[in-house]
């Protein structure tokens, strides 16, 4: 990876939400930046709040910590989420279920704003699918039972997501404010389930790659209250810098491709997302 070179920005104001990023991440130590470089980078491109997932109790733990070294500081609000991906379902077990009860209990800290991220991966099989589905299930009930929203990570697996989440909707355990479809990939069809449901919609860098019809034609379907952006860091980084480690301060890129498309001012889609990012973790 290169030296990181200060980004050109977008011309134009806004404040921002980057509501995924993963900041506690060892590549970034790699390449020589630090969490104040970084925090610092974000804020100078307009970025006020950002959330930071986990995707294991190892990550769960390392969230929280950088939350709590970070929040408030160089300007930027720093939230975070806890919760097993479907990559490490086959490591959940009852001590990683206790865990996550404990921490979201009724004395959760107040940046701890979302389990997850949570959901299904048929595209790695990482875990087999029967035990991904299983500890799927089991932490949206306690996300239920904590009365907080998820952060829904799928991919191949559209179809079981759904029936699952329909599942839970149909038996009244699923919250008005369910989460988010993180990087959402879905058909227009699918993710319109979603949205009846009450899930927001994610949008990331893969937006902005050249020839992604079904992203743009995913962002143009999507009622403009359910849609938030975020950069999935340091993975996914949208053009114009693709190539290096993605980081909070490239979201306004990802606000950019979305004025582009739904033929509004960068300012208007900052306004609105952020509103939304706002909502879905009930700040």
């Amino acid at each position: 990876m290169s030296k990181h070179k200060p980004t050109a920005h977008y011309e134009g104001k806004g404040e921002f939400f980057d509501t995924h990023a993963h900041l506690y991440d060892r590549r970034y130590a790699e390449d020589g930046r630090s969490p104040e470089d970084i925090l610092l980078a974000a804020k100078a491109a307009g970025v006020s709040k950002i959330l930071v997932p986990a995707d294991s109790v190892v990550t769960s733990r390392a969230a929280a910590g950088f939350s709590d070294s970070f929040d408030g500081k160089f300007g930027v609000d720093v939230y975070y989420s806890v919760g097993v991906h479907p990559h490490e379902a086959k490591d959940y077990d009852s001590e990683a279920e206790e865990y996550l009860k404990d921490l979201l209990g009724s004395s959760r800290p107040s940046r701890l704003r979302a389990i997850g991220e949570i959901g299904l991966d048929y595209y790695y099989d990482f875990s087999p699918r029967d035990c991904q589905r299983e500890v799927f299930a089991r932490q949206l009930d306690i996300a239920y039972e904590a009365d907080i929203p998820l952060i829904l990570h799928e991919r191949d697996a559209a179809q079981d997501t759904l029936d699952i989440l329909k599942a839970q909707y149909k038996k009244g355990a699923l919250r008005n404010n369910p989460g988010v479809c993180h990087c959402c990939g879905m058909s227009v069809e699918v993710a319109s389930e979603l949205i009846k449901m009450g899930f927001y919609i994610g949008f990331d860098g893969p937006l902005t790659f050249k020839n992604n019809v079904k992203g743009v034609k995913l962002a143009q379907s999507v009622p403009l209250d359910r849609i938030v952006i975020e950069t999935d860091s340091p993975y996914l980084t949208p053009e114009p810098n693709r190539g290096r480690r993605n980081e909070p301060e490239f979201v306004p890129y990802v606000a950019l491709r979305l004025a582009e498309i739904l033929e509004m001012s960068i300012e208007e889609v900052a306004k609105i997302t952020f509103d939304n990012g706002i909502r879905l973790y009930e700040l």
